[in-house]
Parts: structure tokens; C-alpha cells; sequence
């Protein structure tokens, strides 16, 4: 790799990990791609539990018409948010 195409990647990854906050949910640039690729509503969302359950529910109505594993990886990783971050212990 030269140096253009490590700025190049850096800046892309930088980009699509930029958090963005809606509605007391913190979603990166990538996570929200992938929402915004599913037509899933996540700015009428209340709270991080809402969203996950609107993704499961997309999931499991349109599992066996596509391939879903960048929703179902959207899905682990909110579902692993929510436990560390919102769960008392």
C-alpha cells in the first residue's frame, strides 16, 4: 500500500465509524447505511430495545427471500450495545 491509499483507507474508516446520535441512540455512519438499505424506520425510534426488535422483526419476516447478514450483524452488534451498556450488573 502507498501513502494515498492508507489515507484513503483511514479516512473511510474514520467516516463510516462516526457516531451520530438520534433520539438517545448512538448509530455510526455504517449501521445506519445498512438501516437506510432496509427501508428500517430508526428515527421514530424511542430507545435502542425499539430498534433491535424493528431489525429482528425485518429479519425474521424477510429471512428466506435475501441474504440479511449485514442486517444480522447490525443486529449482534446492537443487541452486545445495549447489554453492556444498559444493563445493570
Amino acid at each position: 500500500m502507498n501513502i494515498e491509499e492508507i489515507d484513503s483507507f483511514v479516512e473511510e474508516t474514520i467516516k463510516n465509524n462516526t457516531l451520530n446520535k438520534i433520539n438517545n441512540i448512538y448509530l455510526s455512519n455504517k449501521q445506519i447505511s445498512v438501516l437506510e438499505r432496509y427501508n428500517i424506520d430508526y428515527k421514530n425510534v424511542v430507545d435502542i430495545s425499539e430498534l433491535i426488535f424493528k431489525v429482528e422483526e425485518y429479519i425474521e419476516d424477510n429471512y428466506s427471500s435475501e441474504e440479511l447478514d449485514d442486517l444480522e450483524n447490525l443486529s449482534l452488534e446492537l443487541s452486545e450495545f445495549n447489554y453492556y451498556y444498559n444493563t445493570n450488573k
